[in-house]
This record gives structure tokens, C-alpha cells and sequence, in this order.
């Protein structure tokens, strides 16, 4: 009979995953907004501001759309998404949003009213961001995608897109598209904890078929 001790997955729920390091977090047992969606395992690095990642990086959410992060996602310092509330008015001669500043300017806030919203901006599982890059509102980023250190992503990224500069544009795809396909078919991001730490190998480092191989039965 084997010795070896029975494999167990990392802790979903420990803020701090990594001792001696207080400047990773988990943002699932971080967040607190009910207008941010965040999945398990995915984290936020910053060396000093850490555990502000709500006020300090999520700008300008005054809602009702939505930021939605998914599982395994990696962020890098200072990544920044910034939502519909940052819009203004372009179709007179002034873009300042005088209605904000109080007094009798308030009772203009009509004008506030009705401006562009390009919906929620949705993270999928396994992203990785760099560091300072910028996601603008509503955009869209696929499953597997990697965003360039201090790119600007204005429009939406194809699964396992691989993304740079400003404005950010496709570079290349990780992998051809039938096996994007079979990627996505596996959907490694939804196994079983317990599943997925027997096969952590297989998922950083094996084949596309050696990924299918080690796929949970039903």
C-alpha cells in the first residue's frame, strides 16, 4: 500500500493563498460588491494595496452593469477595468458633466441620463492580465486569453487570444481553432477540485489530448 499522503486542492476561500506574501489575494473571499462576480481561485497581485482591489481597480461602477471574473484568472499590479460610469456626454460642445458637482447644476441631471452602456464586462475562466493593462467597458475576454503588460483592450478577445498595445490588438491564438474547440469542450476550469489536484501536471503542461485523456467520466 502506498505511503504517499491523499492530494489536496488549495484552499478556495484563504484570502492570503501564499504564506509570507500578503500582496496576492483571492478575490472571491475579497469582494464584497454585489456587482462583482468572481470565481474560484482567481487572484490579484500588488505589493502595497492588495486588498483594495474594489475601490482602487474597478473604477467608476456606479452600476447596474456587472464585472464578471471567472475561475483561475491572474492578475497582474495595477490592472484596472473601467466601467460604464466613466462615460460622457460627446454630442454638444462641452463633454464636463456639470450636473455632478452639485448646486443648482443638479437639476440638469437629466442630462446624465441615457448615456452609452455597453453592458457587463465579462472575464472567462483561465485569463491571464498583465500588469497595468487597462479593460474597457463591456468588453468581452474569452477562456484562455492573455492580456500584454499595459495594453488598453477596447473591443472583445477571442478565447486563447493572445492580446497587445493600445488600442490592443490580436497577436496570435494559443492554439489552432479545432483544438480552441476541443479546449473548451473539455472545460478544465469545471472539474472537481479534488479531480483537478490529481491532474495539475496534465493541465499546465500536457497535450490537448492528454487533456481530453484526463477528463472526468460521467
Amino acid at each position: 500500500m502506498s505511503s504517499d499522503p491523499t492530494p489536496v486542492p488549495a484552499d478556495p476561500t484563504a484570502l492570503h493563498p501564499m504564506p509570507g506574501q500578503p500582496r496576492v489575494v483571492q478575490l472571491k473571499p475579497l469582494v464584497t460588491s454585489e456587482l462583482i462576480e468572481v470565481g474560484a481561485y482567481s487572484y490579484y497581485d500588488d505589493p502595497e494595496h492588495a486588498t483594495e482591489f474594489e475601490t482602487r481597480n474597478v473604477l467608476y461602477h456606479y452600476g447596474p452593469e456587472r464585472l464578471v471574473i471567472g475561475k483561475f484568472c491572474a492578475l497582474g499590479t495595477g490592472v484596472r477595468f473601467l466601467m460604464n460610469g466613466s462615460n460622457h456626454r460627446m454630442d454638444g460642445p462641452s463633454t464636463f458633466p456639470f450636473p455632478t458637482l452639485g448646486g443648482s447644476w443638479a437639476d440638469h441631471f437629466d442630462l446624465l441620463t441615457g448615456l452609452p452602456n455597453r453592458g457587463d464586462t465579462v472575464i472567462g475562466n483561465d485569463v491571464w492580465i498583465g500588469y497595468e493593462a487597462v479593460i474597457m467597458p463591456g468588453v468581452r475576454i474569452g477562456h484562455g486569453a492573455i492580456i500584454s503588460s499595459r495594453s488598453v483592450v477596447v473591443s472583445d478577445v477571442p478565447d486563447y487570444g493572445i492580446v497587445g498595445g493600445n488600442p490592443a490588438r490580436l497577436i496570435r491564438t494559443r492554439y489552432e481553432e479545432a483544438d480552441i474547440a476541443r479546449l473548451l469542450a473539455v472545460a478544465w476550469w469545471d472539474w472537481p477540485a479534488d479531480h483537478l489536484t490529481h491532474h495539475i501536471r496534465t493541465v499546465m503542461s500536457g497535450t490537448v489530448a492528454e487533456l481530453e485523456a484526463a477528463a472526468p467520466r460521467d
